[in-house]
């Protein structure tokens, strides 16, 4: 607007805001700007650092137990792969004497004594504490130290299998009297363990095995007999300490132990205790042998098969501690073994940590309060110079200024800024009027258009975010697949042979590493789908479904459900194999998740022409779950649509997209409830050739 109409329309003199505005008094509590801003200042460093800290401080308590917790299993790791080596030791002992030539020949010329000469050989080289030879005729034990009458129980059990056994002392003083002083066992009264009234353990924990000798016509002759004790073998429990924590392997000076239980009493072990030397009369360091592990521990080990990777009480102080139960060849469960080290050492260091935490986050609060005090006091000052003349302005002082300040900074400027604004104020407000008018009718007119556009942009972002992780993941995964391989192909070259023992495992891994590395194509499809393709073949549906069945059994079976199969043979769908199993897992385990009370799966295969009349397969899986939410119905093949709480909301999505890359499709519905209710998945596949029985195909014609 110009000429004389502008300026009759505009005032002569510069007005006030017309919106009237309540003034508040400067000495209100916590209304105004100076008690707001040292409220804002001092709450994030009173109220929330701290919070932080103990945040903190809970937290790295938590992760130093969590690393103590994973420094022993690793330890347990080490002391059983060591253990195991010693049964399969014995094992190799046993079965070498008994396919020996010397053992032959001494048997051949039915010579006791050269017999017993080459069974005491034997065991020095082997470092056994037995060895011996029983006939299957009955007649008597040759041992390394003679020949003893009738036969022993020791050993019985898998032929040529080493395996931990439980004797009486009888029995084991037969088989090796110079070691039978080394069996019994005082209990000893121990804080925490459970009363069980014995005073001696006089039970003999043995590894052993046997090895069964053949003649020429491969008939048995009789078995040769190996052990090794356990009870007081200070060399196996020093080495077994000495492999889990060689020298330097623990700082702060917490010291490493191993023991071995029989039952719940230490049999072998490094533990000390202090006792009464019986001839200086001082007090000596020795081995807690007889002492007995506490009742938890031994509740939860040996009552419930369980292994313990916790703090524990041993003997006289605490350890971290692992425990792991011991089972003889018949899976009964008749000892322990123990790793752990002093857990003292680490929780001074613990509290030390977290000490230092403490101080050093109250020591940056109070530096930080100080500093925040002195840098508002030069924000609230200005602030409250300029609201003093906002009132003044409002309450009809047109003249009311600011006036220069000391501050330099955007508060300087502000004030300035603020006296020019009040000159022109009344002008710019009837302006602001006129233009907030045109404002509102252009958002108007764009709200709808903004509407669209930004659910198109939410799924455009969301697919490219998609294709950014499967890429990643993509790639990030080829790497292990190729160690996987190379350890497959090397274990297969290095056994030989041998590998014909373990054919079907082998096959069934690099089945599997087939199907990761089809599974990571399928990723990379999704992230670059113009690359890749997959390849067609004609796919068995019945064993693509016996397949699925083996790889979710463990959780059909601990989910306790049902599987009723309705399977029509002879079927063949032209698919990828690989990705049909990925289809079918995939609604196998939603079935399961569905049924979390157990229930049936129900698994259909069949003929059926699809909707164009080409020959065509049909797969489906049916649960008794509650069935689909009307919530989720018409998205449910979209991606990120999914009821469960820890769904990505991708697989079905995933699925629906190999189907139709091979000309089919999944559809989903609800069954009627008298047919059991749940939801049911059809995969509609096509048919490879004409369909029929196997029976009506010669071998090597194709289906159809």
């Amino acid at each position: 607007m110009t000429g004389p109409a502008a300026a009759e329309a505009r005032p002569a003199a510069v007005a006030p805001v017309p919106t009237p505005v309540h003034a508040l008094p400067l000495n209100a509590p916590w209304r105004t700007i100076r008690h707001k801003l040292l409220l804002l200042v001092l709450l994030p460093l009173v109220g929330v650092l701290p919070v932080l800290g103990v945040i903190l401080l809970w937290w790295g308590d938590g992760a130093i137990d969590e690393l103590l917790r994973t420094k022993v299993r690793s330890d347990m790791a080490v002391a059983h792969g060591y253990f195991e080596r010693v049964m399969g030791e014995v094992g190799t002992g046993a079965t070498m004497v008994a396919e020996s030539h010397g053992l032959r020949r001494a048997l051949a010329r039915q010579d006791p004594a050269a017999l017993q000469t080459l069974l005491q050989a034997q065991r020095e080289r082997a470092g056994l504490t037995y060895l011996n030879w029983q006939a299957n005729s009955g007649a008597p034990m040759v041992t390394h130290q003679g020949v003893v009458d009738g036969a022993a129980s020791v050993g019985r059990g898998p032929e040529g299998l080493a395996h931990v056994a439980v004797m009486e002392a009888a029995e084991f003083a037969r088989l090796a009297p110079e070691a039978r002083e080394q069996v019994p066992v005082p209990i000893l009264p121990t804080q925490g363990a459970r009363e069980s009234g014995r005073g001696v353990e006089d039970r003999a924990m043995v590894i052993t095995a046997r090895a069964p000798v053949l003649d020429e016509q491969g008939r048995v002759l009789g078995h040769v007999q190996a052990g090794v004790l356990l009870n007081r073998n200070l060399d196996f429990i020093d080495r077994i300490n000495e492999i889990v924590y060689p020298e330097g392997a623990l700082p702060f000076g917490s010291q490493g132990t191993a023991t071995l239980f029989l039952d719940d009493v230490r049999i072998s072990t490094n533990v000390r205790l202090f006792a009464q030397d019986p001839q200086s009369g001082a007090g000596a360091r020795t081995r807690a042998i007889g002492t007995r592990v506490s009742d938890s521990v031994r509740e939860a080990v040996l009552a419930q098969g369980r292994t313990w990777l916790d703090r524990a009480f041993v003997v006289k102080e605490w350890y971290v501690s692992a425990y792991q139960p011991i089972t003889d060849h018949r899976g009964q469960r008749v000892g322990m073994l123990y790793v752990g080290f002093l857990e003292k050492p680490f929780t001074l260091l613990k509290y030390a940590v977290l000490a230092a935490i403490g101080v050093v986050f109250f020591s940056v609060m109070i530096g930080a309060a100080w500093l925040s005090l002195r840098a508002a006091r030069g924000i609230f000052q200005p602030v409250e110079r300029m609201a003093r003349t906002m009132r003044n302005f409002q309450a009809g002082d047109a003249q009311s200024r600011v006036g220069p300040l000391r501050s330099q900074d955007e508060l300087g400027h502000l004030a300035r800024g603020l006296d020019a604004l009040l000159e022109t104020i009344t002008e710019k407000t009837r302006a602001l009027q006129e233009w907030n008018a045109v404002l509102d009718a252009r958002v108007a007119e764009r709200t709808a258009e903004l509407q669209s556009a930004q659910e198109q942009l939410m799924r455009s972002e969301k697919l490219a975010v998609i294709g950014q992780l499967t890429a990643g993941m993509a790639h990030e995964i080829n790497n292990p697949i190729a160690v996987i391989q190379g350890n497959l192909d090397l274990l297969q070259h290095t056994l030989g042979p041998h590998a014909q023992l373990v054919q079907t495992e082998l096959q069934l891994a690099q089945q599997q590493v087939e199907r990761m590395r089809l599974i990571v194509t399928q990723m990379l499809q999704f992230a670059r789908p113009g690359d890749f393709a997959g390849y067609v073949e004609a796919v068995d549906p019945v064993r693509a479904i016996d397949d699925c069945l083996v790889l979710t059994d463990h959780a059909l079976r601990q989910g306790g459900i049902r599987v009723r199969r309705h399977l029509q043979e002879g079927l063949r769908a032209s698919i990828n194999r690989q990705e049909l199993q990925q289809v079918l897992v995939n609604l196998v385990m939603n079935a399961v998740h569905a049924m979390p009370q157990g229930g049936t799966l129900s698994l259909a295969c069949r003929e059926l022409a699809m909707e164009d009349g080409r020959p065509g397969v049909v797969l489906a899986v049916a649960d008794q779950g509650p069935g689909l939410p009307d919530s989720v119905k018409d998205g449910l093949f979209q991606p990120f649509v999914t009821h469960k709480k820890d769904g990505t909301g991708l697989g079905l999505w995933i699925s629906r997209s190999i189907v139709e890359r091979y000309g089919g499709d999944i559809r989903a519905a609800n069954r009627p409830a008298e047919e059991g209710g749940g939801a049911e998945f059809t995969v509609w596949l096509q048919a490879d050739g004409a369909l029929r029985s196997p029976a009506d195909r010669s071998p090597g014609s194709p289906p159809g």
